[in-house]
């Protein structure tokens, strides 16, 4: 059986390609994401993040320190 634990899953509220820029520039610098997207067309905007060194906590800081509301989908 496979682990997904390394694959997280947010609803936030970015919504524009702006914001996304925004957001962009946090995750393309650090070096322990694998990979991420946003479905900005999803009303829940969600954010998928692919990291085995990354907290969930962490990164809602990370999001939330930009403004953006972040929580953990389940």
């Amino acid at each position: 059986m496979n682990s997904f634990d390394h694959i997280h899953l947010f609803k936030t509220n970015i919504r524009t390609e702006k914001d996304k820029r925004k957001v962009q520039f946090i995750f393309n610098k650090r070096e322990e994401v694998e990979d991420w997207n946003i479905d900005q067309e999803d009303e829940d905007c969600v954010l998928r993040i692919i990291s085995y060194r990354l907290e969930t906590n962490t990164i809602i800081k990370l999001i939330t320190g930009k403004g953006y509301f972040c929580a953990e989908l389940l």
